[in-house]
């Protein structure tokens, strides 16, 4: 399931999943646009250059937006793929949790996708071939306690899913997204040092996913919400 040539940008690359997706991507062929609001602008490391790093970019903003797609066009000539794995999490119960938590996790975790989204469709539409991918949670499908906001800003991320495939897809634009529980990070490990990380899901799994779905062989798929929930 290669991916040569492939133009994708992947956000919140210097993230747990992001790094793993970006990583899994180039090592399959893909010239990977790393996005990310630190760091700098620098060729990509890996690749013999064949890729490229954009720091200081704040997905909340339109204009970076389109300053990545700007500068992935002006470096390829194409853009094939997005990923978006940038979000936020919050904990807090219904009623302790005011209107800022639930505006800064819909901010996080459905205007950075969003703005990316919007930013790469021109080209896309013009070539009439691309796919989109988001990075939402299990949670979305039905939410613990505790994680309202957070549940409901990534079940707004299934919903832009399906409705921006049913737009695009005659336009050759597929849009899916992966729904992972709990990924094994070093963040979450110390947060939960009794729970049972062997059952959590794994980053490279989610990067897994995530490939599938922009690769050829995912070219009849669109509008799917799929779980990554390893053995969970």
């Amino acid at each position: 399931m290669r991916l040569d040539e492939q133009a994708i940008i992947v956000t919140g690359a210097h993230g747990n999943v992001g790094s793993a997706v970006a990583a899994l991507l180039a090592a399959r062929g893909a010239r990977v646009v790393r996005v990310d609001r630190g760091g700098r602008s620098a060729p990509a490391a890996d690749g013999g250059g064949r890729g490229l790093s954009l720091g200081s970019i704040d997905l909340m903003e339109p204009a970076d937006c389109e300053r990545v797609a700007q500068r992935a066009l002006a470096a390829f000539g194409r853009i094939d793929g997005v990923v978006s794995t940038v979000g936020g999490f919050a904990m807090g119960p219904v009623a302790d949790s005011g209107p800022d938590l639930w505006e800064r996790m819909f901010r996080l975790n459905v205007l950075t996708t969003l703005n990316i989204y919007r930013a790469v469709l021109p080209p896309m539409r013009a070539a009439r071939r691309g796919s989109l991918v988001s990075v939402a949670a299990a949670a979305a499908l039905r939410a613990p306690a505790g994680i309202a906001a957070y549940a409901a800003a990534k079940s707004g991320l299934l919903r832009l899913t399906e409705s921006a495939a049913e737009e695009l897809k005659r336009e050759g634009v597929r849009v899916n997204a992966v729904l992972p529980a709990v990924i094994d990070t070093p963040p979450n490990r110390a947060d939960m040092p009794d729970a049972d990380h062997a059952a959590w899901t794994t980053p490279r799994e989610v990067a897994e996913a995530a490939a599938f779905l922009l690769s050829d062989a995912a070219s009849g798929v669109t509008g799917a919400l799929v779980p990554v929930v390893g053995r969970n």
